[in-house]
């Protein structure tokens, strides 16, 4: 038979993922993406609290705040750039802007204090880093999360090497089994392409990423795991109807692909026929809500 793709081999994940976990979902859009199918398959997930996060340094400030709880002030509200008065933080997602200080407060916080909670009580993170490049606000002197659309000379551009990654996701897991807690870690890099990098640069942050990951689930085999999210859209999914419009990130189908790929690999085989139910509950429910609303 004619072979059409190279298949990549993710062979049984060690930690797993079962119905019976709280699972906390961090990192770039293709972490939104998995967590979104997970939140459909009705597993008991928190899906990126703070938005979206790009860089391992704001993926592991992100959980710091998590272990900590410490609700966000006054002092960590910024107007948005580009004429907008809204307000968010440089620990957040534009998703998260607010008119008011108080508003993006209530907001930010309300969503705080339940994620804090979520992730007290968790035993699996799944982590997708997007990119090693990251926005250093040089007045703050703190690598943000989002630039806010703020002039860009508040700003200094720098691409994390590879042991600044190392040592900080090293740092994060150690953190996570400190204090009588362990949690386990299921590692990814998105396969979104960051083009505004430029070709070169997108491979090189993708390659500081992939060799991180490798060193964090070499030094805690029982605790990380890496799953090869970003070799199947390379090697598997290569063609560029696997891509959206933008001919950056993933089309539905691509992702709806390595979704059932992560269940091979993460979900035991005695779990399957719940995940079967559920999503056929899910798909009754699309169906029914697509009625309702042609019928108005």
């Amino acid at each position: 038979m004619l072979k059409l793709q190279t298949p990549v081999d993710a062979g049984r994940s060690r930690i797993g993922i079962s119905y019976s976990d709280r699972i906390m979902v961090l990192g770039s859009c293709f972490a939104d993406n998995v967590g979104k199918k997970m939140a459909e398959c009705s597993f008991n997930v928190c899906v990126n609290p703070f938005g979206t996060l790009y860089n391992p340094v704001s993926v592991c400030s992100a959980v710091a705040r998590l272990e900590s709880g410490e609700p966000f002030t006054g002092e960590e509200c910024e107007q948005m750039g580009s004429g907008s008065s809204l307000i968010c933080s440089f620990s957040h997602h534009t998703s998260f802007a607010r008119e008011t200080a108080g508003e993006f407060l209530r907001h930010a916080n309300g969503r705080l204090a339940e994620a804090s909670e979520f992730y007290r009580s968790c035993g699996k993170v799944i982590v997708t880093l997007g990119t090693s490049w990251c926005f250093r606000h040089t007045g703050r002197d703190m690598i943000v999360s989002n630039c806010l659309k703020r002039d860009a000379k508040e700003f200094t551009r720098q691409r994390l090497d590879l042991q600044s990654e190392v040592d900080i996701l090293a740092g994060m897991v150690r953190k996570a089994s400190s204090g009588g807690t362990s949690r386990q870690f299921i590692f990814t890099v998105s396969p979104i392409r960051h083009l505004k990098d430029g070709a070169h640069g997108n491979l090189i942050s993708k390659a500081t990423l992939l060799l991180a990951e490798e060193e964090i689930c070499g030094m805690f085999p029982g605790q990380c795991e890496y799953f090869p999210a970003y070799e199947i859209m390379m090697d598997e999914l290569r063609d560029y109807r696997f891509y959206a419009e933008d001919m950056v990130h993933p089309s539905t189908q691509a992702v709806n692909y390595i979704w059932e790929r992560f269940c091979d690999f993460a979900l035991a085989d005695s779990e399957r026929p719940v995940l079967a139910e559920k999503e056929r509950e899910f798909r009754r429910s699309q169906h029914v809500e697509g009625r309702r609303w042609s019928s108005l």
